[in-house]
C-alpha cells in the first residue's frame, strides 16, 4: 500500500496545475489607431464575432453610446472623431454587461432572440430569459 501512495504522490507531482482566474471569458484586446481627427478600430467585427452578436448590432450601440458617427470599412470601423481607447473599451465591457453574459448564471452562452414585438436575451447554459432594451 505504501509504494501505491509514493507513486500516487509522484504522479500529483508531475502533473501540469492549470492556471485561469476563474473566468474563460476574456474580450480580446481592442487595436485601434488615430487618423487625423478620426479613429480606426482594426478589430472592432472580430470582437462582434467573438462575442457572437450581429455586427450592425454592436456597431449602432457603439456609435449611439458614444455619440459618434461612424461608418464600416471591411472589418474595421471608423469613427468620424477622435475617441480615447479607454472610453471605447468602456463601452464595448457595457455592451458585453447588457446584451452578451446571462444576468443570472453570468456565462456568455447567451443569444438574442425576439417573440413579438420585444427582445430577449436566452441563455443557452441555463435556461433563463431576459428582456432587454432595444437599440
Amino acid at each position: 500500500m505504501e509504494d501505491y501512495e509514493k507513486l500516487l504522490n509522484q504522479a500529483y507531482d508531475q502533473v501540469k496545475q492549470v492556471e485561469h482566474n476563474g473566468n474563460r471569458f476574456e474580450m480580446p484586446k481592442l487595436e485601434g489607431h488615430f487618423e487625423g481627427k478620426r479613429t480606426i478600430l482594426t478589430n472592432f467585427f472580430q470582437i462582434a464575432t467573438y462575442v457572437r452578436r450581429d455586427p450592425e448590432h454592436f456597431q449602432k450601440f457603439i456609435l449611439k453610446e458614444l455619440a459618434a458617427s461612424g461608418q464600416r470599412d471591411g472589418d474595421r470601423l471608423i469613427l468620424n472623431m477622435k475617441v480615447p481607447s479607454s472610453k471605447i473599451i468602456f463601452k464595448i465591457e457595457q455592451y458585453i454587461k447588457e446584451f452578451v453574459l446571462c444576468k443570472e448564471c453570468g456565462k456568455p452562452d447567451t443569444e438574442l432572440i425576439r417573440k413579438e414585438r420585444l427582445n430577449f436575451i436566452h441563455c443557452l447554459a441555463c435556461g433563463a430569459k431576459h428582456s432587454i432594451s432595444k437599440i
